[in-house]
């Protein structure tokens, strides 16, 4: 079947591209003498994360403990949560969790150790850690020395705490004005995460882990510093509009959504059955990966899904206008990809224009 005649909204995946990238990220990462841990809130498919660890990586990143339940349930081990976990029915599904996988999940304070604590010793099992770092984003993370070591202290008092070591995510080089500041990011949020490490050293801990990782940071061929162990970029699977501006070129691209043109109701406007909830209404506002409008139309030149309600997205673009009549597929490339995969059932993996696989996204809604 030739991929325009699937039903509409469809969410399609160009599998040579995205073999390509999954390809190109590992040569990086052997190149650089580290880990490959892709994040995989990307495609949260058990599928592709199957797919990239058969590629060379060596384990995978989720965000959520109900993704690690369901790789885990794939046969999927070396799972780390990138992100603090907090509440004692959330800890306990760790626990169940980590009796048949290796699971390590993210900290960021001492209220947050002493429930670990509690629940893992009420279940005589032991916690693996990492402390997240801030290096900018200005999200979660411990920012002062002092407070790392006060957390570093206090979890020599925990019988049921296991460190393993620091991680950071520099979501702040999405904002960079350009690829120098991007890799000036890239290797301040570094340096900032191996300064974290060498503390925690000091203090008589080892640093198995030290991860970073964005994609933006990552699809360069920026270099890795000496410490560093891992990183975790999750979008470089799929890129999307805002990667691809920050990349200079759509070459990479492997995602985009078909969409059927529902009307033209004027001489200017086109109207098509994909909206909010198939696209989202997420745009990048600045840096060089900032984005036009709520999605790029593939093959013509400046062309953008200028509006959304929810099932209908709005096209100003005379050029369109010309070219399309009711009835017509078009393709759109998402500004972020993330959130839009979680919005379908099943993703399309095509090869030359012809439908090879449907794929759940079995990580779809797990959001506990």
């Amino acid at each position: 079947m030739h991929y325009k005649e699937l039903d509409t909204p469809s969410l399609i995946i160009d599998k040579d591209i995205m073999l390509k990238n999954l390809q190109n990220m590992q040569k990086y990462a052997d190149y650089n003498k580290v880990g490959l841990r892709p994040h995989t809130k990307t495609h949260k498919s058990s599928y592709l994360a199957q797919l990239q660890i058969e590629t060379g990586a060596i384990g995978i990143a989720v965000a959520k403990v109900g993704e690690a339940e369901v790789m885990a349930s794939k046969g999927i081990d070396n799972i780390l949560i990138a992100n603090e976990i907090v509440g004692e029915k959330k800890l306990k599904r760790i626990v169940n969790l980590s009796k048949s996988k290796n699971i390590v999940f993210g900290v960021d304070s001492i209220p947050q150790l002493v429930m670990i604590q509690q629940v893992f010793s009420s279940e005589s099992a032991m916690a693996n850690i990492v402390v997240e770092i801030e290096v900018g984003e200005n999200r979660s993370g411990i920012i002062e020395t002092e407070d790392f070591k006060l957390l570093l202290n206090h979890m020599k008092t925990c019988s049921n705490i296991c460190f393993k070591g620091v991680f950071s995510h520099d979501g702040n080089s999405y904002s960079a004005k350009d690829k120098e500041e991007c890799l000036r990011i890239h290797l301040e949020s570094q340096i900032r995460t191996l300064e974290f490490a060498s503390i925690a050293k000091s203090l008589g801990f080892e640093n198995e882990i030290v991860s970073i990782g964005s994609t933006p940071s990552l699809i360069n061929d920026f270099p890795i510093l000496d410490g560093i162990t891992e990183i975790r970029p999750g979008t470089y699977i799929f890129m999307d509009a805002a990667q691809g501006n920050g990349f200079g070129s759509f070459m990479n691209n492997a995602a985009f959504v078909t969409t059927t043109v529902i009307s033209k109701p004027t001489k200017q406007r086109v109207i098509t059955d994909v909206g909010a909830k198939g696209l989202t209404m997420q745009t990048r506002s600045n840096g060089f990966t900032k984005t036009t409008g709520l999605g790029i139309i593939k093959g013509i030149e400046n062309a953008f899904l200028e509006k959304v309600y929810d099932e209908h997205g709005i096209i100003y673009n005379q050029e369109v206008w010309n070219k399309v009549e009711v009835g017509d597929v078009l393709e759109i490339i998402p500004n972020h990809i993330c959130p839009v995969v979680n919005l379908y059932d099943s993703l399309f993996l095509i090869s030359n224009e012809t439908v090879e696989k449907e794929i759940i996204i079995d990580c779809r809604g797990k959001l506990k």
